[in-house]
Protein backbone atom coordinates (compact mmCIF):
# COMPACT_ATOMS: atom_id res chain seq x y z
CA UNK A 1 0.00 0.00 0.00
CA UNK A 2 1.64 3.39 -1.11
CA UNK A 3 0.40 6.62 1.05
CA UNK A 4 -1.37 8.74 -1.07
CA UNK A 5 0.29 11.97 0.00
CA UNK A 6 4.12 12.68 -0.27
CA UNK A 7 5.37 13.48 3.21
CA UNK A 8 6.72 17.01 2.24
CA UNK A 9 9.60 18.59 4.16
CA UNK A 10 9.74 21.74 6.24
CA UNK A 11 11.02 23.71 3.87
CA UNK A 12 8.81 22.55 0.87
CA UNK A 13 5.88 23.98 3.35
CA UNK A 14 4.18 26.82 2.27
CA UNK A 15 5.91 29.72 4.92
CA UNK A 16 1.73 30.48 6.03
CA UNK A 17 1.55 26.87 6.94
CA UNK A 18 5.29 26.87 9.14
CA UNK A 19 3.94 28.36 12.24
CA UNK A 20 1.70 25.74 12.61
CA UNK A 21 4.33 22.69 11.91
CA UNK A 22 6.10 24.31 14.32
CA UNK A 23 3.65 23.55 16.73
CA UNK A 24 3.20 19.96 15.43
CA UNK A 25 7.00 19.29 15.87
CA UNK A 26 6.60 20.22 19.41
CA UNK A 27 4.73 17.82 20.27
CA UNK A 28 4.31 15.38 17.51
CA UNK A 29 6.19 11.34 17.88
CA UNK A 30 5.26 11.83 14.37
CA UNK A 31 6.80 14.96 13.06
CA UNK A 32 5.25 15.96 9.84
CA UNK A 33 3.87 12.48 9.10
CA UNK A 34 1.29 10.50 10.09
CA UNK A 35 -2.90 12.71 10.25
CA UNK A 36 -0.90 15.78 10.03
CA UNK A 37 0.86 15.15 6.26
CA UNK A 38 -2.40 15.11 4.65
CA UNK A 39 -4.22 17.78 7.28
CA UNK A 40 -1.98 20.74 6.59
CA UNK A 41 -3.30 20.87 3.02
CA UNK A 42 -5.93 22.41 4.04
CA UNK A 43 -4.11 24.86 6.53
CA UNK A 44 -6.75 26.50 8.56
CA UNK A 45 -8.94 23.14 9.42
CA UNK A 46 -5.85 21.85 9.65
CA UNK A 47 -4.76 24.26 12.92
CA UNK A 48 -8.19 23.85 14.25
CA UNK A 49 -7.82 19.75 14.46
CA UNK A 50 -4.18 20.68 16.19
CA UNK A 51 -5.86 22.64 18.96
CA UNK A 52 -8.64 19.78 19.35
CA UNK A 53 -6.05 17.36 19.03
CA UNK A 54 -3.67 19.12 21.61
CA UNK A 55 -6.63 19.36 24.14
CA UNK A 56 -7.84 15.34 23.63
CA UNK A 57 -3.90 14.38 24.03
CA UNK A 58 -2.46 16.57 26.62
CA UNK A 59 -5.24 18.50 28.57
CA UNK A 60 -8.21 16.09 28.80
CA UNK A 61 -9.85 15.87 31.83
CA UNK A 62 -10.18 12.07 31.26
CA UNK A 63 -6.78 9.95 32.82
CA UNK A 64 -4.09 9.00 30.25
CA UNK A 65 -4.20 5.82 30.49
CA UNK A 66 -8.28 5.84 29.87
CA UNK A 67 -8.04 8.71 26.95
CA UNK A 68 -5.35 6.07 25.47
CA UNK A 69 -7.36 3.23 25.85
CA UNK A 70 -10.37 4.98 23.86
CA UNK A 71 -8.04 5.87 21.17
CA UNK A 72 -6.83 2.28 21.12
CA UNK A 73 -10.71 1.24 20.61
CA UNK A 74 -11.20 3.92 17.89
CA UNK A 75 -7.70 2.72 15.84
CA UNK A 76 -9.32 -1.11 16.56
CA UNK A 77 -12.60 -0.31 15.58
CA UNK A 78 -11.20 1.47 12.20
CA UNK A 79 -8.25 -1.00 11.60
CA UNK A 80 -6.09 2.05 11.66
CA UNK A 81 -2.68 0.76 11.58
CA UNK A 82 -1.00 4.03 11.92
CA UNK A 83 -2.95 5.00 15.19
CA UNK A 84 -2.43 1.31 16.42
CA UNK A 85 0.88 2.01 15.88
CA UNK A 86 1.20 5.37 17.63
CA UNK A 87 -0.87 4.97 20.26
CA UNK A 88 0.28 1.38 21.68
CA UNK A 89 3.50 2.50 23.09
CA UNK A 90 1.68 5.60 24.61
CA UNK A 91 -1.16 3.76 26.16
CA UNK A 92 1.30 1.09 27.43
CA UNK A 93 3.58 4.04 29.05
CA UNK A 94 0.58 5.73 30.55
CA UNK A 95 -0.63 2.74 32.64
CA UNK A 96 -2.39 0.69 30.75
CA UNK A 97 -1.77 -2.85 30.99
CA UNK A 98 0.21 -4.30 28.02
CA UNK A 99 -2.36 -7.44 28.13
CA UNK A 100 -5.11 -5.34 27.87
CA UNK A 101 -3.76 -3.60 24.61
CA UNK A 102 -2.78 -7.21 23.48
CA UNK A 103 -6.20 -8.17 23.92
CA UNK A 104 -8.05 -5.31 21.87
CA UNK A 105 -5.39 -5.82 19.01
CA UNK A 106 -6.55 -9.27 18.83
CA UNK A 107 -10.14 -7.18 18.76
CA UNK A 108 -11.48 -9.21 22.14
CA UNK A 109 -13.00 -7.07 24.93
CA UNK A 110 -10.15 -7.39 27.85
CA UNK A 111 -9.68 -9.43 30.30
CA UNK A 112 -8.50 -8.10 33.39
CA UNK A 113 -9.79 -4.39 33.69
CA UNK A 114 -10.68 -2.66 36.39
CA UNK A 115 -14.18 -0.67 37.00
CA UNK A 116 -12.97 2.16 35.01
CA UNK A 117 -11.14 0.45 32.25
CA UNK A 118 -14.22 -2.18 31.76
CA UNK A 119 -16.51 1.64 31.43
CA UNK A 120 -14.56 3.10 29.18
CA UNK A 121 -14.71 0.26 27.10
CA UNK A 122 -18.14 -0.28 27.19
CA UNK A 123 -19.07 3.29 26.91
CA UNK A 124 -16.96 3.81 23.46
CA UNK A 125 -17.75 0.72 21.94
CA UNK A 126 -21.03 1.15 22.21
CA UNK A 127 -21.08 5.26 21.55
CA UNK A 128 -18.60 4.26 18.50
CA UNK A 129 -20.65 0.86 16.64
CA UNK A 130 -24.18 2.05 17.97
CA UNK A 131 -23.53 5.94 18.11
CA UNK A 132 -25.74 5.92 21.16
CA UNK A 133 -25.58 4.98 25.41
CA UNK A 134 -28.48 3.29 27.12
CA UNK A 135 -29.37 5.13 30.14
CA UNK A 136 -27.62 2.19 32.85
CA UNK A 137 -24.25 2.94 31.14
CA UNK A 138 -24.63 7.01 30.59
CA UNK A 139 -25.73 7.06 34.63
CA UNK A 140 -22.96 4.68 35.51
CA UNK A 141 -20.18 7.16 33.13
CA UNK A 142 -21.47 10.05 34.60
CA UNK A 143 -21.23 8.36 38.35
CA UNK A 144 -18.08 6.90 37.93
CA UNK A 145 -16.34 9.47 35.73
CA UNK A 146 -18.42 12.74 35.86
CA UNK A 147 -20.38 14.94 33.10
CA UNK A 148 -16.63 16.37 32.14
CA UNK A 149 -14.98 13.38 31.87
CA UNK A 150 -17.60 12.07 29.87
CA UNK A 151 -18.40 15.11 27.75
CA UNK A 152 -14.21 14.41 26.54
CA UNK A 153 -14.59 11.03 26.21
CA UNK A 154 -17.36 11.20 23.50
CA UNK A 155 -15.46 13.94 21.44
CA UNK A 156 -11.93 11.98 21.76
CA UNK A 157 -14.29 9.00 20.25
CA UNK A 158 -15.65 11.34 17.57
CA UNK A 159 -11.96 13.28 16.78
CA UNK A 160 -10.25 9.59 16.81
CA UNK A 161 -12.87 8.49 14.42
CA UNK A 162 -12.38 11.38 12.13
CA UNK A 163 -8.13 10.51 12.29
CA UNK A 164 -8.71 6.80 11.57
CA UNK A 165 -10.77 7.87 8.55
CA UNK A 166 -8.01 9.95 7.24
CA UNK A 167 -5.15 7.94 7.78
CA UNK A 168 -6.79 5.07 5.84
CA UNK A 169 -7.96 7.37 3.52
CA UNK A 170 -4.87 8.60 2.46
CA UNK A 171 -3.44 5.22 3.33
CA UNK A 172 -0.98 5.76 6.03
CA UNK A 173 1.18 2.84 6.66
CA UNK A 174 3.35 1.77 9.85
CA UNK A 175 6.62 3.82 9.43
CA UNK A 176 8.43 0.46 11.07
CA UNK A 177 7.55 -2.48 9.06
CA UNK A 178 9.14 -4.78 11.94
CA UNK A 179 6.37 -4.00 13.72
CA UNK A 180 2.95 -6.24 13.53
CA UNK A 181 0.22 -4.69 11.85
CA UNK A 182 -3.15 -5.43 13.45
CA UNK A 183 -5.52 -8.25 11.57
CA UNK A 184 -7.25 -6.43 9.12
CA UNK A 185 -11.37 -7.54 10.11
CA UNK A 186 -14.44 -6.68 8.49
CA UNK A 187 -16.30 -3.90 9.92
CA UNK A 188 -19.25 -6.70 10.52
CA UNK A 189 -16.19 -9.36 12.24
CA UNK A 190 -15.52 -6.06 14.78
CA UNK A 191 -18.85 -5.14 15.52
CA UNK A 192 -19.87 -8.96 16.41
CA UNK A 193 -16.65 -9.07 18.25
CA UNK A 194 -16.06 -6.21 20.30
CA UNK A 195 -20.02 -6.07 21.36
CA UNK A 196 -20.07 -10.06 22.66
Amino acid sequence: MTERFALRSYEELPPEVRPLADDILKVSSAGLGGPYNALMRSPEMARRCFDLLDYLRFKTSVPKALNELAILIQARVANAQYEWWAHEPIAVRAGLPQSIADDLRQCQRPKGMDEKQSLVYDFCVQITLNHQVNDALWKKAIDLLGEQQVIDLIVVSGTYTMVSMLLNATQVGIPNQGLEPLQVMTPEAIRQQLLA
